[in-house]
């Protein structure tokens, strides 16, 4: 699967996750909202609810007229089949609108002996404001026994509704369905014993509850449309940049030609991945560039010698008759020729081997001693110059051979460009170690070039060497985390500085090397 693909479709995930999940919090929300004021508006009926004995006018059971002991009239048994009561309620009845009095302790058994007497009662509720019924209501005893209803089937009793009437529990909301009809049922105790029932439908809320359910439902799918064309945008912005960059580096890969490069947006991920990548590039080009540098340069500085032990040993081939001391010559040339290739091949190896790359472990090197034995070797090889050596302790951490052979090639350098007679200064100061000699000094124009490779000054043609010691000295310095720096000095002159990092520790306390 491309990445493309891939991120549509967690784009699309992801924005379908967040509408559902919305969806789904919406739902319970406003369902719990619903049913919440379903049960608010039973909570806010049973205190009203009253409880009276029922009168038979025209042979039907109708309630008494609260506060009276007279027979209802045909307009009090209207008012009283709607539930229009007025005054207190009818002897033997109960409002719960109020306390439970002690006058009430019998009023349970009253009751249960008026219904074992076929006494029959009926239940008040109050109107609504147009006059409609708020709900229906049944009344049961403590054994869970139908007392009265008003509603056209019987309310269900079960074992949760006979705890209610029992005393057990204070209230229960139940969810029962009565003829079909889904309904909310309150259970609440009777002050003076068993129960009261209210149901009000939920046939609006749940009518509400569906629309809402369709309306989330079509969210759903639009959301899944709206995330699958936000996932394909996002994926079509993102994986620009790597569609660019995957062409590049095919061409790259098929041209071998490095300088190509990526258009860079922004500080992202992307535009570092970009830069990284234009950055990965010109160090290739670059490093291609010195390598082909070097291979033309060594090639033409291993033409000379090559071509002048060739010639050499061709002369003593055909000259059978060739005077000893003529021989004698031309095998001495052969050496020096070869001894300059072998010298020529380990420069070459050196500045070919990576910075970072030693050939010994490093260890904890007292600088100060280090530069007396180049020095003392210097001196030897170069008799014509003296050596001056002013020297402190000082430790610095890396390859011993490598830092011999760079501050050789600084000491070897600057014996090259003294007079016969001249002096060169030597100064070893905290990780810093700078040669000076009294020759004709640097030019401006070549102080930039003092450290490259094969670079030799105009004046340092007809001096032997290659061109490659002072870029040993930098290669060296580098790989060690150090620098060179080439000037010239007050008075005449070159001064070239090899600066390293100290090592870990303190200098000072190390003593001077007995040979100092």
């Amino acid at each position: 699967m491309s990445l493309r693909r891939r991120l549509v479709l967690l784009t699309a995930a992801a924005v379908s996750l967040a509408i559902v999940l919305a969806s789904v919090v919406t739902y319970a929300i406003v369902r719990d909202n619903l049913r919440g004021q379903v049960d608010s508006a039973l909570r806010e009926l049973a205190p009203q609810v009253t409880i009276a004995p029922a009168m038979t006018i025209g042979g039907r059971a109708s309630g008494s007229v609260q506060g009276s002991d007279r027979a209802p009239t045909e307009d009090d048994a209207m008012a009283i089949r709607k539930g229009e009561a007025v005054g207190p309620p009818p002897e033997g009845g109960l409002s719960l609108a109020r306390p439970a009095r002690k006058s009430d302790v019998t009023a349970e058994k009253r009751r249960l002996a008026d219904a074992k007497g076929k006494k029959q009662f009926r239940v008040f509720l109050p109107r609504d404001e147009l006059g409609g019924p708020t709900g229906v209501a049944q009344v049961i005893t403590s054994t869970g026994s139908v007392l009265s209803t008003d509603a056209t089937a019987a309310l269900p009793v079960d074992s949760a509704v006979r705890a209610v009437a029992r005393g057990e529990l204070d209230l229960l909301f139940q969810d029962v369905t009565i003829r079909d009809t889904h309904a909310r049922m309150l259970t609440i105790r009777d002050p003076i014993g068993g129960a009261i029932q209210i149901v009000r439908p939920l046939s609006e809320v749940d009518d509400t509850l569906g629309r809402l359910r369709w309306i989330l439902l079509g969210v759903c799918l639009g959301g899944l449309a709206v995330g699958g064309g936000l996932g394909l945008a996002v994926s079509r912005a993102t994986v620009r940049p790597v569609a660019r960059l995957t062409e590049t580096a095919e061409q790259v890969t098929e041209t071998g030609d490095l300088g190509h490069r990526i258009e860079q947006h922004g500080e992202d991920e992307l535009g570092r991945l970009a830069r990284s990548f234009n950055r990965m590039l010109g160090a290739l080009e670059a490093s291609r560039d010195a390598q082909r540098s070097l291979v033309a340069d060594a090639s033409h500085e291993l033409r000379t010698p090559l071509t002048s032990a060739r010639a050499n040993i061709e002369l003593l081939q055909r000259a059978h008759d060739l005077p000893e001391a003529e021989r004698a010559k031309a095998l001495g040339d052969v050496r020096e020729q070869l001894e300059e290739l072998t010298v020529l091949v380990g420069d070459l190896v050196d500045l070919a081997r990576p910075r970072e790359q030693l050939v010994e472990e490093p260890e904890d090197l007292a600088l100060d001693g280090l530069v007396a034995e180049a020095v003392a070797r210097a001196q030897r090889n170069a008799p014509h110059v003296r050596f001056a050596l002013d020297r402190s302790p000082g430790l610095v951490r890396g390859s011993r051979t490598r830092l011999s052979r760079a501050v050789s090639n600084l000491l070897d350098n600057a014996a090259k460009f003294s007079p016969d007679g001249g002096d060169v200064e030597v100064v070893v100061r905290d990780g810093t170690v700078t040669v000076r000699d009294h020759g004709p000094g640097l030019a401006p124009a070549d102080l930039p070039h003092v450290f490259d490779r094969f670079w030799r000054s105009s004046s340092a043609r007809g001096l032997p060497g290659s061109g490659l010691g002072l870029a040993i000295v930098r290669h060296v310095a580098e790989g060690h985390g150090g620098r060179v720096d080439a000037s010239n000095a007050p008075g005449g002159g070159a001064l070239l500085t090899l600066t390293l990092p100290p090592a870990d520790g303190d200098p000072a306390s190390r003593p001077l090397s007995p040979d100092s």
